[in-house]
C-alpha cells in the first residue's frame, strides 16, 4: 500500500485491503474495490466500502468504470480518506487513479498515470486504459456544459 495523497489516497492490491488495522492506522475511511477476481475484505463498520467489480480486459465494463471514477472523484474533492485496489495494484487501480486525479488537480490522466506509477511496477491494460480516457473525455464535456458552455 502506498501513499499518492498524504493523508488523503492510498494505492493498494487485495492483500493490503485485508489488513483492516494497517487501513485504520492510516486513518482510511472509504476503501474502493476495483477486484472482480477477489473476495470482499471484512472491513470495519466504520469504513465506507465501494465495489466495482472490474476485470483487466473485459469487455462492457465503462459503465461501471465511470461509476467508480465519479465516486473516487467525489471521495477526493471532500478530502475522504481513501485506499482504492485491485488485485495486483497495477492496472484498474492506477488507472483509475490517475482519471479521478486528473479530474480532481488537473492535468491529463497520462500525466497523473505517471505520476502515480512513478517507480512502480505497473502493467495497465490498454482496453481500461482507452475506456478511463474516453470517461474523463465524457466528464469534462459534462462539466463544461455545466459551466455554461454549449
Amino acid at each position: 500500500m502506498r501513499e499518492i495523497l498524504p493523508g488523503r489516497l492510498w494505492l493498494g492490491n487485495a492483500g493490503d485491503a485485508r489488513d483492516a488495522q494497517r487501513l485504520l492506522a492510516a486513518g482510511i475511511v472509504a476503501v474502493l474495490d476495483l477486484a472482480a477476481e477477489e473476495a470482499s475484505p471484512i472491513l470495519p463498520r466504520s469504513m465506507a466500502y465501494c465495489r466495482f467489480p472490474i476485470a483487466d480486459g473485459a469487455q462492457d465494463v465503462e459503465d461501471l468504470l465511470d461509476v467508480a471514477m465519479r465516486t473516487l472523484v467525489s471521495l477526493l474533492a471532500r478530502h475522504v480518506p481513501t485506499l482504492v485496489y485491485c488485485g495486483a495494484g497495477m492496472s484498474r487501480s492506477p488507472a483509475v487513479v490517475a482519471g479521478a486525479l486528473a479530474l480532481v488537480q488537473g492535468g491529463s490522466p497520462e500525466e497523473r498515470l505517471l505520476q502515480v506509477a512513478s517507480g512502480r511496477p505497473h502493467d495497465v491494460s490498454p482496453q481500461l486504459w482507452e475506456a478511463v480516457r474516453r470517461i474523463f473525455c465524457r466528464i469534462c464535456g459534462e462539466t463544461a456544459r455545466s459551466d455554461g458552455d454549449p
